[in-house]
């Protein structure tokens, strides 16, 4: 569930002026930014048992959408052609990434749906390397994945292994057409990117919960959701970015399975198996080896 939604949009380069700068605050950006994306998500598995993940849903990307409209204006750039095409797919991957992952969370503990989530994104690094030593972090993922697998008396609900599934392979998309839509100037591809998800998550998660959605109580938490899963962790990841190398941000995000269980244990009281922390180590180290693998001067994906 990427909380920087233009992140995958672009390849990231270093500031220049920047490099004689210390790396500390940058990372502590980055820090903060997993954090608040997790205790967004921590907060809207709250709301789940009064409007469901449909119900959160809508409101993180309703809610989200109203922001970023307001914050880039994106109506001044026009939009046309292939451009068009590519932001209704990157919206439309936007809006079911979401839905999948929060149906995910209603069933499975958070750190494990992001460690089967974040296989997405390495999927999309890894799959068009032709290097062999790229094998190993295939096969160190496969491994855990295996471990997280659903079988007779293990505590894994196999739908909610399935959504995050779903959530990975959205994810995948998302980068794919998100880049292809990155010529827009600004946050504009995000805006209408949040925008066209909007258009149906909004009408889902309304014929799911109904009036409930409008509930002062419920909406004030799909606030802080929209705004701790969306709006923060963009702009402290866009502050880190122009301080750190592609390959730095991209080790530091490896490490937000780990970020999501410790606040899922802290803030919701879940718990994983040694077998699961295994798991989640295991895609962790994957993820982190494909980044360092990778050639300084490769853009993000």
């Amino acid at each position: 569930m990427p909380g920087a939604l233009g992140v995958a949009n672009a390849s990231f380069q270093t500031d220049p002026a920047s490099k004689t700068d210390s790396a500390a605050l940058p990372l502590l950006f980055l820090l903060a930014s997993l954090l608040s994306q997790y205790v967004g998500a921590a907060s809207a598995k709250s709301l789940f048992p009064l409007v469901g993940a449909e119900g959160v849903t809508a409101l993180r990307v309703g809610i989200s959408a109203v922001l970023l409209l307001a914050l880039w204006r994106p109506w001044r750039s026009r939009v046309g052609g292939r451009d068009l095409r590519n932001l209704i797919v990157y919206g439309a991957t936007l809006g079911a990434m979401n839905l999948c992952i929060y149906r995910a969370m209603e069933l499975i503990p958070i750190g494990i749906a992001i460690a089967i989530e974040v296989t997405g994104p390495l999927a999309v690094a890894l799959l068009g390397s032709r290097r062999l030593r790229d094998v190993l972090w295939i096969v160190c993922a496969a491994a855990g994945l295996g471990l997280l697998l659903p079988v007779e008396g293990a505590a894994l609900d196999p739908l909610g292994v399935a959504y995050a599934a779903a959530a990975a392979l959205c994810w995948a998309l998302y980068i794919v057409f998100g880049k292809r839509a990155s010529s827009l100037p600004g946050g504009s591809a995000v805006a209408w990117g949040m925008l066209v998800a909007a258009t149906f998550t909004v009408p889902l998660g309304a014929a799911h919960a109904g009036a409930a959605l409008l509930a002062p109580g419920v909406l004030l938490v799909g606030l802080a959701v929209a705004v701790l899963s969306s709006m923060a962790p963009y702009s402290l990841e866009m502050a880190a970015l122009r301080r750190l190398p592609s390959h730095v941000f991209g080790l530091a995000v490896s490490a937000s399975p780990a970020v999501a269980s410790i606040v899922g244990f802290v803030l919701l009281g879940e718990r994983l198996s040694l077998l699961q922390w295994a798991a989640v180590a295991l895609v962790m180290l994957a993820s982190a080896g494909s980044v360092l693998a990778r050639p300084r001067g490769a853009g993000k994906a």
